[in-house]
């Protein structure tokens, strides 16, 4: 239960819906056993059938008792059968407007507490979503290297409203039902405490058996998120890399991935529906049973003449006893259906518990700008194997690396795949702390400083060209949706873009769809490019920003390159010799470490790792 009350925390504060609710439901269940308190003194009063056989001639004074409102109920059934001179007719009709105002006033207040517990519901799940979200948008990226992408989906979109169908739907039976149960069973008492007694005997009955059925559903529950899961990463990867799939001839290869995990979803939702379809009917029979055994038991006392039980109220006891059955149901139900969200709210709750990583300091420091360089200080620094558990780290990445960038330079990283290039070039905006030793701008360890001001000093343009399905203009200004046209048409002027823009069937309004699908590789890196160009950073990250490109996409974009570099500290992160072969300094890593540092020149003249690299056109 400690799951459900923390979902339910996210509904804080109380005070908007647990004072308003609790009144509601209240008078709910007041109306809702009036209808069958009426049954006796109706019975008593048409049939003589006992109960109360004087007629009440003066209004009793107030009091907020059963009595008084039944010695009051009596005094108007005894004025109207003295005014129509024992006609019982009038009667009937003066309780059946009794009636229909009772029912009338129990369903008004039955839907004023679902209009409340609704606005619970909906700020739940909405809060939910959005701290699920906030938390995707704000981890560092060790947290997605530990947790596959399908997953993740699976918990904003499935999980939540799984919690949203079981937990909250769950929220109006457990917070209503046990208290109309309640009120209900003081009612029973009130007419007959040896029957009651009586009855309470069946009740651990259905709670055992309740109890099996969600004891399965709750391992069934954890099974198939875990499945669904499985079944969302590969239609993830498979609408992603649909090209390669085809060029493949794999498209039967990957059918039979998806048929196997769809499969052993589809079995594993049908034993869970099974099971959560047996409550239903398991507790009304259980239900109807007990009925049955009160018709006997309390059928017997009147019959033997018991002065326990008269026959008007034994018939108003039926009454209030089939009133628990409806919600004696619904919670045998909801407590069936309770594990699967809780299983599902388990996994939510896994993501909104993830402690981010890398954060700002309560006493970081504003970073007004960049005035003098960048260092890596005995820089060294290991991925994590799994970051949610044990944080188990990995061989180390970098080793001891020592570095100056001045500014307005032009610095390349070189070496072989896996050397440590882009890891090196992650660390800088904060994408990742370093494990031992520092990063400095100006002077200031980057871990001191705000983190929002360091990336605000930093543009990147990515192997990848990562565009988002918006329009052109959007995805140039993104980020600043109120953003000054010209400005953004003349970055893309600077990065080559402005023509092939305006060719566009809307021009900068053009969307380009999911990931710029739309656009060839060239238009999109050049995108990319005009991205940068509108931040106008003083810094700049390339990584192998034109290796993707075919010989004339590269000219254009390397051109637009060249004029986004201009008086900029640039990090060059290079695959081709035509990127960084004019650079201020080629820093070469091998194996995490920096082995040479110097002018192409220089380099080439030592004869060592970064000319075999040349020879072999390996940058990579």
């Amino acid at each position: 239960m400690k799951t459900f009350f923390r979902l339910l925390s996210l509904s804080k504060p109380y005070h908007h819906y647990i004072p308003e609710y609790v009144v509601y439901v209240l008078l709910y269940t007041i109306f809702g056993l009036m209808n069958f308190s009426l049954l006796i003194p109706l019975m008593d009063a048409l049939f003589g059938t006992g109960g109360h056989q004087e007629a009440v001639t003066h209004l009793p004074s107030f009091s907020l008792t059963a009595a008084y409102f039944k010695d009051v109920f009596y005094y108007y059934l005894s004025d109207l059968l003295r005014r129509y001179n024992g006609n019982k007719f009038p009667v009937l009709v003066y309780v059946c407007i009794i009636l229909f105002i009772s029912i009338l006033l129990k369903n008004l207040f039955g839907y004023l507490s679902q209009k409340v517990l609704t606005r619970m519901r909906v700020n739940i799940v909405r809060k939910m979503r959005e701290i699920v979200f906030h938390q995707y948008t704000t981890q560092s990226l060790g947290f997605f290297h530990n947790e596959r992408k399908g997953d993740l989906l699976s918990v904003l979109s499935s999980d939540v409203v799984e919690v949203e169908n079981s937990v909250i739907t769950a929220l109006q039976t457990i917070l209503r039902d046990p208290l109309v149960i309640i009120t209900t069973f003081i009612a029973l008492f009130y007419i007959s405490k040896e029957l009651t007694f009586f009855t309470l005997l069946f009740f651990p009955i259905s709670g055992l058996v309740l109890s099996s059925v969600s004891k399965k559903l709750k391992k069934h529950s954890n099974i198939g998120q875990n499945i669904l899961g499985k079944i969302l990463n590969i239609t993830e990867e498979t609408l992603s890399g649909v090209r390669i799939i085809k060029a493949f001839n794999a498209e039967k290869f990957i059918k039979g991935k998806f048929h196997q995990d769809n499969v052993a979803y589809a079995n594993t939702i049908r034993a869970m529906q099974n099971q959560r379809e047996m409550a239903s009917p398991v507790s009304e029979i259980l239900g109807v049973l007990v009925v049955i055994v009160i018709m006997l038991y309390g059928g017997n006392l009147i019959l033997s003449g018991s002065n326990t039980l008269t026959a008007s109220a034994f018939i108003a006891y039926l009454g209030f006893y089939f009133q628990i059955l409806a919600p004696a149901k619904s919670i045998g139900t909801a407590f069936t259906a309770l594990p699967r969200g809780i299983s599902a709210g388990d996994r939510v709750l896994r993501i909104i518990d993830q402690a981010n990583t890398i954060v700002d300091k309560p006493d970081a420091k504003a970073l007004s700008g960049f005035e003098r360089e960048i260092r890596f200080d005995n820089v060294s620094f290991s991925y994590k194997a799994n970051s949610t558990e044990k944080n188990i780290e990995l061989g180390p990445v970098l080793k001891n690396v020592q570095l100056e960038i001045a500014k307005g330079r032009m610095i390349a990283l070189v070496g072989k795949s896996g050397a440590g290039k882009s890891t090196m070039a992650d660390l800088i905006p904060r994408f990742y702390d370093v494990t031992s030793g520092s990063i400095q701008i100006d002077g200031q360890d980057i871990r001191d400083v705000k983190m929002h001001d360091l990336r605000a000093l930093i543009g990147m343009v990515s192997q990848e060209a990562i565009l988002f399905n918006d329009t052109v203009f959007n995805n140039i200004a993104f980020g600043q949706p109120d953003a000054d046209r010209e400005a953004v048409i003349n970055a893309a002027r600077i990065a080559n873009a402005h023509e092939f823009i305006v060719q566009l069937e809307n021009g900068y309004d053009t969307s380009i769809g999911d990931r710029g699908m739309k656009l060839s590789g060239g238009q999109r890196q050049r995108l990319t490019i005009a991205r940068a160009i509108f931040k106008n950073p003083p810094i700049l990250i390339l990584d192998e920003a034109t290796s993707a490109l075919d010989t004339e996409s590269e000219k254009l974009v390397q051109d637009a390159l060249d004029r986004l570099m201009e008086n900029r500290t640039t990090i060059v992160i290079a695959h081709r010799l035509s990127t960084i072969q004019h650079a201020d300094e080629i820093v070469v890593l091998d194996k995490g470490e920096i082995k040479e540092q110097g002018t192409h020149d220089q380099l080439i003249a030592n004869n060592g790792i970064y000319r075999k690299l040349v020879e072999m056109q390996e940058f990579k």
